[in-house]
């Protein structure tokens, strides 16, 4: 079985009940503050091309006054999307981008361009080789990411000089060593560790 279409497969058998509670989510945000449900921003894809990836909004409209990064206690979240980022189901639009052929299920993550721009050249060539995914080691590994950047005087230096390293070498990790067993066992462990 291709990748392509284990990500169909399995994304096709999610919707049933994926659709209904992306539904509810959408006219909680909604309800919860002005704007709309969606939010979409500009990543980085395969082979360097740039996409506009889907999650559902978490923080007030109009407000880009801060980083490209969000710590935990950040006061541009809504309180809607408090529960969504803690929950991960503000990644849940993303099986949009799956099905667009965007991204997979199981794959780096994509990065916005500023920040996918400080990796260097090969190690970058490599990492966008593949379709990027919804989730992936790295992800698993900094579910708290957050948090930890709450903790910092200067998150955005703490993202690009710790954080950024050991995610870049995961996503290494991920391009040479990937298998459908491999993300089979990836998703099993998103799932666990959501469920925690």
């Amino acid at each position: 079985m291709s990748k392509r279409l284990m990500d169909w497969l399995i994304t096709l058998a999610l919707l049933p009940v994926a659709l209904p509670l992306m539904a509810a989510i959408a006219l909680w945000v909604r309800l919860d503050s002005p704007g709309p449900a969606l939010f979409r921003q500009e990543r980085v894809g395969r082979g360097g091309r740039l996409f506009r990836i889907h999650k559902f909004r978490t923080m007030r409209l109009h407000d880009d006054s801060g980083p490209q990064i969000t710590a935990s206690g950040d006061a541009r979240i809504t309180r809607a999307g408090r529960w969504l980022r803690r929950s991960k189901l503000d990644e849940l639009p993303q099986l949009i981008d799956v099905l667009a052929g965007d991204m997979s299920l199981v794959g780096p993550r994509p990065e916005v361009p500023r920040y996918m721009a400080l990796y260097p050249d090969e190690a970058r060539r490599r990492i966008l080789s593949v379709r990027p995914g919804i989730t992936d080691r790295a992800a698993i590994g900094f579910r708290d990411e957050e948090r930890l950047l709450a903790a910092s005087d200067n998150p955005e230096r703490t993202y690009v000089e710790q954080i950024m390293p050991i995610k870049q070498r995961l996503y290494l990790d991920y391009v040479a060593h990937h298998s459908i067993g491999g993300d089979l066992r990836i998703l099993l462990a998103t799932v666990r560790s959501v469920i925690k």
